[in-house]
């Protein structure tokens, strides 16, 4: 870890603020990411490799958090991207990742096989596959995130983080341990519906969902990567599940308390704060990582409300 980080030492992303919400709890708001959440550190730190390494396009299989990531990051390193995605996008979401300026292939019914056919053209020549969540390139990026903890505030006794595909979760691990917070407990909380983390934990060994059930569509991995689940064997990890609706009502408390709108899967880390499985009870400083998300508006806070969901 550097003495000291400045926004210039960030590469693609941001060094983002650490707001004091209450004398106890502290909010990383990776929100403020330029491409809306987390994800820019690890994907863009696995890009500026990649391209370092002679790759002239980057290919990727996500239509959210992580496909905008490798479309900012290719725009910024002057390379080509390709982003595939499943027929359930949205059209919304597609024409997002244009104006990003990446290709846009609809490919596949559900993201596991769009992902099958991502891999399948990142093996042409000068191409880059790049995984929503799944690398140690992208730990290591995501790991910055505590070095600016380290220098922005008093050590934290737990970190609160979403858990999708567990690649923010490794990537936090990694940088408590590099930064000697070994025995900083992480809460790791998803939401019902779409715990593959838990389902693990319970298994002793990785779990595939059948299907994913909630609204939080960003955490709606089927299986964790293999490391996720090791890093509970390593470290103090709580694994927390909380509903939809608790986690759309902590975005909608966040929007009215900070004027900032974050998408269900960034609810749900917010949503764990108040739940007794956490063991926050005790903890006289808490950071909880805003991860932030492109998928969410006024008018899906309406719509869920309509629905009866929130």
């Amino acid at each position: 870890m550097r003495d000291q980080l400045s926004p210039d030492d960030a590469g693609l992303h941001m060094v983002t603020p650490l707001i004091a919400a209450s004398e106890r709890l502290h909010l990383k708001m990776e929100c403020f990411q330029p491409t809306g959440s987390f994800k820019i550190r690890g994907i863009g730190h696995m890009c500026e490799h990649a391209v370092a390494e002679g790759c002239d396009r980057l290919v990727s299989s996500s239509g959210g958090n992580a496909g905008i990531a490798v479309a900012y990051a290719g725009i910024r390193l002057g390379v080509a991207v390709t982003v595939l995605v499943p027929e359930s996008t949205p059209e919304a979401t597609r024409a997002r990742l244009r104006d990003q300026g990446a290709e846009v292939m609809v490919r596949g019914a559900v993201w596991d096989e769009t992902d099958l056919t991502a891999r399948e053209l990142a093996e042409q020549a000068g191409c880059a596959y790049v995984p929503p969540f799944d690398h140690p390139a992208i730990w290591e990026g995501h790991a910055t995130l505590v070095d600016e903890l380290r220098q922005q505030g008093p050590k934290p006794d737990a970190v609160v983080v979403s858990v999708g595909g567990g690649g923010l979760l490794c990537g936090v691990v990694q940088g408590l341990h590099q930064n000697g917070w070994d025995h900083v407990p992480v809460v790791a909380v998803e939401t019902r519906g779409a715990e593959s983390l838990y389902e693990s934990i319970r298994a002793g060994e990785v779990v595939t969902l059948p299907a994913i059930q909630s609204v939080a569509k960003s955490l709606g991995a089927l299986r964790v990567a293999d490391q996720a689940l090791e890093c509970t064997r390593r470290h103090d990890i709580r694994s927390v599940v909380v509903d939809d609706q608790q986690a759309l009502e902590a975005c909608v408390a966040f929007a009215d308390q900070h004027r900032v709108l974050v998408e269900p899967a960034c609810g749900a880390a917010l949503a764990g704060l108040n739940v007794e499985e956490a063991g926050l009870a005790a903890a006289r400083t808490v950071v909880v990582v805003v991860c932030g998300g492109i998928g969410v508006s006024l008018d899906d806070i309406i719509r869920w409300r309509g629905a009866g969901i929130l």
